[in-house]
């Protein structure tokens, strides 16, 4: 069975994944750059954008393991745009441009469900009004014995990992505090005893968690 993996995931000292007040002009609302600011520097994120350069420590040890395995990605619907409610006619297609970074197909999970949306290099946005299980399904019926990466945001990450879903966690700690936003852990008591856990600090000044889920005991 294919893994389901969350990847570069950051959180706030106060344990916000996303700041207040998203726009089209603020994906991470008034939390801007400051949470993937780690990110942005590794040689892997330089790389996406055709960039020589950038960190090659633990940061981007941890960033570069975002794609390899994966054969499909769920996202919720704030990650893939600002829009509420029925979707507008307003040509939106992402925040990634014409060819988003993905190269796989992609399941956005959304109340209002549209026809595929397919975007130049191999990635296919889908739009399904589900909850975790049937969308997991869906994600590999798409990519067939591939591994899942949950993408975002908080409310998705927050929703499997109470549905007991994830088998691999990496989250960010970033050191600064919000205030306000949407908090990934509420609801989350005892995590922790699912996971086996690994704390690694990085020169940058984030801290790397890796959960990775433990065997179920043999009955």
């Amino acid at each position: 069975m294919s893994t389901v993996r969350v990847h570069n995931f950051a959180v706030s000292l106060d344990g916000f994944g996303t700041g207040a007040d998203q726009s089209a002009e603020r994906p991470f609302g008034h939390a801007d750059g400051r949470l993937m600011g780690w990110f942005m520097q590794t040689a892997t994120f330089r790389g996406m954008q055709g960039a020589p350069g950038g960190s090659t420590d633990v940061d981007d040890v941890h960033a570069r393991a975002w794609a390899p395995g994966i054969g499909v990605e769920i996202m919720g619907r704030n990650k893939f745009g600002p829009q509420r409610g029925p979707w507008p006619d307003d040509g939106w297609t992402g925040w990634w441009g014409d060819e988003p970074p993905f190269h796989t197909p992609v399941v956005v999970l959304t109340h209002h469900p549209r026809e595929p949306l397919v975007m130049a290099g191999g990635t296919t946005f889908h739009f399904v009004d589900a909850g975790p299980a049937d969308a997991l399904a869906t994600a590999r019926a798409l990519a067939p014995d591939t591994d899942v990466r949950i993408g975002g945001g908080v409310e998705t990450v927050r929703a499997f990992l109470q549905a007991d879903l994830v088998d691999h966690l990496h989250v960010v700690v970033v050191p600064i505090v919000l205030g306000r936003g949407e908090r990934l852990w509420d609801g989350l008591e005892g995590l922790e005893d699912r996971f086996d856990v690994v704390a690694e600090a990085s020169p940058s000044g984030v801290v790397h968690l890796t959960f990775d889920r433990r065997p179920h005991p043999q009955v």
